[in-house]
């Protein structure tokens, strides 16, 4: 237990030593969603896991309890997961735009109460990292902390091209968690009755070694954001739920701007799927 990061297997006086020492908190966004036949659901979970887990431990900070759901079903993602996907039920971990940025404006008030000044959030599922920086953006207009919010393969946007179970996703999964890639399922997109669920046209090419590079870029970059937040020591009073429901009427008065709702794809120039 000596080493742990996680807020949930933290004793007290643990807490209280990695506070003081670094007052800042790392939110793993995931979601259960398909990626081919040859890598487990969670794979976005378990690289944003990975990713806040070695951050706290490299530039520390301690991580809060995984979010394993994400918006997929709204928005330009509705017409991507009809083509990639057909009439195949996808086992979607999905909830609607509103359920999660609620949830996140109080995951926020309850990091910021806590006494954590710095607060970063990572998304393995790339798309919806926009929405998140609305939601922190009215959140620090309230509140005086610091937000980092980044999906994985905008860390290292110009150095390694991100996909969808593709060999970007799947190189981070062989690196992290072996036993949940098996490459001999590749073919299964030609004979399976779910189809291409969702796998990517170069998924096997994957390789640990690309995923190990993949991801110390991810941590180099990460750490450089978080490292240029500063040290701020002012504690401001807890935030009250109703000064938090006030946050959200703002964020609701914006929702022509969610991403999430938009029928465009905003890395439609440049995309990551």
């Amino acid at each position: 237990m000596n080493d742990t990061v996680r807020w949930e297997e933290l004793l007290p006086h643990q807490f209280e030593t990695r506070l003081s020492a670094a007052p800042v908190v790392y939110l793993p966004l995931g979601l259960c969603e398909p990626h081919g036949h040859a890598a487990a659901f969670g794979l976005d979970t378990v690289k944003a896991v990975w990713l806040c887990e070695q951050a706290a431990r490299r530039y520390g900070g301690i991580v809060a309890p995984t979010q394993g759901y994400q918006i997929h079903e709204t928005g330009y993602h509705a017409p991507w997961l009809a083509a990639v996907m057909g009439k195949v039920n996808p086992r979607l971990g999905g909830v609607p735009p509103d359920v999660l940025l609620r949830m996140l404006l109080f995951q926020l008030r309850a990091f910021a109460n806590a006494g954590f000044r710095t607060l970063v959030l990572v998304t393995g599922h790339h798309g919806n990292q926009a929405d998140l920086r609305l939601v922190a953006e009215e959140f620090t207009r309230t509140c005086p902390v610091q937000v980092v919010a980044v999906s994985d393969p905008e860390l290292v946007r110009g150095r390694h091209h991100g996909d969808h179970a593709g060999r970007y996703e799947l190189s981070q999964l062989m690196y992290i968690r072996p036993d949940l890639v098996d490459l001999d399922r590749v073919p299964d997109r030609a004979t399976s009755p779910l189809g291409r669920f969702a796998q990517g046209d170069d998924a096997a090419d994957a390789s640990a070694d690309y995923g190990r590079r993949i991801l110390e870029d991810s941590l180099n970059e990460l750490g450089r954001r978080i490292l240029a937040t500063g040290t701020d020591e002012h504690s401001p009073p807890p935030l009250t739920i109703d000064a938090t429901e006030e946050i959200w009427l703002r964020i609701v008065a914006r929702q022509s701007q969610w991403r999430t709702l938009s029928d465009q794809d905003p890395d439609l120039a440049e995309s990551t799927r």
